[in-house]
Order: structure tokens, then sequence, then C-alpha cells
């Protein structure tokens, strides 16, 4: 057998090393390393959980909710209302409050007659008795009159033009540039849209900014009659009724007169208790009232309500014109009407 040549047998050696070669590393430069990422899920499952609003977090988040839903309301109804005063609406506002009445009860008369007057507002005379109220509590148009708490308007309607020609309005209003966040702002800034709708009613209104956590009025004996409508509870339920009624009676004339309107609770009611339904019983108010340097002139039954049971779960904003539930037993409650009210006058005296 011929034996392979030299050159053959070192070629055949280098071909069998090269096929026992590992194979290239996984790691070499050119290669791409692609890391794996947890799927959405998985980063979902591994943030740590929200924790659970308090109590206090949850009635802080309802109130907001409830805060804005009333303040685009009242964006909307000012829109509505400015499109309702017309021209003619206009000059007969105007012509109204430069007219010269001879008597309160025929200025308050015309007031309640006006044409330009919301239909709604309008509906509620049978229940609030307007003319005869302020009869009772000797209003003139020449008068100095302070209506504290003007809500969204309805009475302050009536007393502007009564009291433009020879008369002064003064309204209490809360800041309407406050934190936007409180509701107090959120009332301020609806009764300045009122009197911005009507100048021709309002112009001479004067406004008077207050802060229902430390009272103060600032007008020492310069009224004639303030106009508490609807608004002791408050008082009540803030802890700031004998600092209000200080303050009523340091701003009246001798004699001056505090005129009153309320819900009234059952007459062994809580006062504290009641209060938070809206309602205060009438002996009580009479007796809190005398007590801060006042006397109970007269007293009257036109703003009675005996149809009103002041047992409802959401106290008397059950009731027309708030119908707080909605359209739950409406009919109902608009059957029973607004709520049973006392109407006393009250003559301020020195201070016991």
């Amino acid at each position: 057998m011929k034996l392979a040549s030299p050159l053959a047998s070192l070629l055949l050696l280098s071909i069998a090393s090269c096929a026992s070669d590992p194979p290239p590393d996984a790691q070499s430069p050119t290669q791409t390393t692609v890391l794996a990422t947890p799927s959405t899920a998985e980063a979902k499952a591994a943030d740590p959980p929200k924790p659970e609003l308090t109590g206090e977090e949850k009635k802080k988040a309802e109130a907001l909710r409830q805060l804005s839903e009333d303040r685009a309301k009242m964006e909307a109804d000012h829109k509505a209302d400015l499109a309702r005063w017309t021209p003619e609406l206009k000059a007969a506002a105007k012509a109204l409050a430069d007219k010269t009445f001879p008597t309160g009860k025929a200025a308050v008369q015309a007031a309640v007659d006006a044409k330009y007057r919301k239909p709604s507002d309008v509906a509620r005379d049978k229940h609030r008795h307007p003319v005869e109220t302020l009869e009772l509590f000797g209003f003139k148009p020449t008068m100095t009159v302070l209506e504290y708490g003007p809500g969204e308007g309805w009475y302050t309607t009536l007393l502007a033009p009564a009291l433009a020609k020879k008369g002064k309005l003064l309204v209490t209003n809360t800041d309407p540039n406050g934190d936007p966040e409180q509701r107090s702002t959120f009332y301020g800034q609806r009764f300045k849209l009122f009197l911005d709708s009507a100048p021709e009613l309002s112009a001479k209104v004067e406004t008077i900014l207050v802060d229902g956590k430390a009272p103060k009025i600032d007008r020492e004996g310069a009224v004639d009659l303030v106009l508490l409508f609807r608004g002791m509870h408050g008082m009540v339920n803030a802890g700031k009724l004998d600092e209000w009624l200080a303050e009523m009676h340091k701003a009246l004339k001798p004699g001056g007169v505090l005129g009153i309107e309320q819900h009234r609770a059952s007459a062994d009611a809580k006062p504290e208790e009641s209060a938070k339904k809206g309602y205060l019983p009438e002996k009580w108010v009479i007796e809190k009232i005398e007590a801060a340097g006042f006397k109970l002139a007269a007293k009257s039954e036109i703003n009675a309500n005996p149809k009103d049971t002041r047992d409802y779960a959401e106290g008397v904003w059950t009731l027309p014109p708030t119908l707080k539930l909605g359209d739950k037993d409406r009919d109902k409650y608009l059957a029973i009407g607004e709520s049973d009210r006392m109407t006393l006058k009250f003559t301020k005296v020195a201070k016991k």
C-alpha cells in the first residue's frame, strides 16, 4: 500500500481540526440582544394600589361635583335671563324705578304687578305674600332697608324699584371673588349675576360684602328696617346667631324694625337639631331676639302653612321651591307648597 505524502497528510489534519471547532459565541459583537418587558397587565399589577378615600375626602369630592353642576346651571340660567330682558322690559323697569310712590304698600304692589318679573317668581307670590308681609313690617319707600342674605333676589326684585327714588336698599352678599371651591363664593357670584342682569332695577342697590364666620355690617345707626327672610337657621347652624343679631341691632336706628320670616319648627323642637332641617321653634326665636335688645311688636300668620309636616328626610329643602328630591313624590310636595313660616316684627330697644 502506497503511503500518503507529507503534504496530503497535513491537509487532511487541517480539515478535521476545523470541523471540530465550537460555534461562534452567542454574545458576539455582531448580534443584538432583545430584553423582555412586562405586559401592561403585569405593569399594573406591579403598581401599588391607590389608597381608599376617607369619608371626609368622599364628602368633599361630592361637594365639589355638586358645586360644579350648580355653577353650570347658574351660568345657563344667567344666559337665559339676559335673553329674557327685551328693550321693552328694560324700559318698564326703568320707568318703575323712576316713579315716586305715596305709600310702601303702593310701591310694593307696583313691583309685584310688574311685567318684567319672571313667571317662576310670580308663582311664589301666593306662598310669600310680599305686600302683606312688608306692610306688617311698616315698609315705606323713603326708608333705608337692609336685606340680609337675598339668595337669588326674589325680594330684591321688589324692594329695589320700590326704594330707588327716595329710599335706599342695602343687601348683604358673600365675596364673589373668593375661593372657587367654597359654596359661599358661588352664592356671591350668583347674586352678582342677578344684579348685573337688570341694572335698570339694581343700579342703586348697595352691596355689603360679609363673611359668615365673622359677622360685620358696619352701618351703625343708619338703617330703618332690617329684613331677615328664612335665614336664622343658617346663623344657628354656624354658631353665629348672637353675633348677627348684635350687628343688626347696631345697624338699626333707635326704634328701627327687624322683620323676621322663618321656617317654623314644632313648639317642642330642639333649636340646634331642627335648625339642621331649616326650622326653628317660634317661642325660642322670640326669646333669642328679645334678649338681643329687641321687643316683639307684632306677629302674623300670613305665611303659615298647616300642610307642612316638617318631618322630611331632606328638611325644608324637600318642599318647593328647592324640591331637593327632584321628581320623587314631586306632586305631593308641590301640593303641600312652601314651608310653614312665622312672621314677626321687632323694634329696637336698649339691650338688657
